[in-house]
């Protein structure tokens, strides 16, 4: 849980920029590719991490600009990036210029539970590192590369001079 602004911010910061990464990967043929019916494609998964959070946030009392979930997912990959970009950074500049440390160890209610402002925006976080996840799975599926969160992905290791684990 965060308990600082500034960790709050840095995390933020380090995970936003992952999801970025990924997200610039995707090409507008790409958004279709699906793994089984009633479950979202990629460009929903992708539209949904733009917009994912945007009212459990606001709930918070953060204020700021976010497509709607309701909204129809853009069809050209660039235009998810960028909505993306222009929300994470949203958020980011709101938790830093609208909480304080005190703030942070408020409790609110959140799905029935209490969790303090901290823990709320770290789960906010993890939801979005879970979509993550699916959305490399989708990008493999749809031939595109992938790039290593927390470790180098298998297409990374050779540029690294390494050969890939057996995985």
């Amino acid at each position: 849980m965060f308990t600082t602004v500034s960790n709050s911010v840095e995390e933020l910061k380090k995970e936003t920029a992952v999801t970025q990464q990924l997200l610039d990967l995707l090409t507008d043929a790409s958004l279709s590719q699906g793994h089984a019916e009633g479950f979202r494609n990629l460009g929903q998964l992708a539209w949904h991490l733009v917009h994912n959070d945007r009212s459990f946030l606001l709930g918070l009392g953060l204020k700021f600009e976010a497509p709607s979930a309701s909204e129809v997912p853009p069809a050209q990959a660039s235009a998810i990036a960028e909505a993306y970009r222009r929300t994470s950074q949203g958020i980011i500049n709101a938790v830093e210029s609208q909480l304080s440390d005190a703030r942070l160890a408020e409790t609110v209610t959140i799905f029935g539970q209490q969790w303090t402002v901290g823990q709320a925006i770290y789960s906010s976080l993890k939801h979005e590192i879970h979509h993550r996840g699916q959305l490399t799975i989708l990008m493999r599926l749809a031939g595109l590369p992938v790039i290593g969160a927390y470790g180098p992905a298998k297409e990374q290791w050779a540029n690294q001079g390494r050969p890939a684990p057996a995985f």
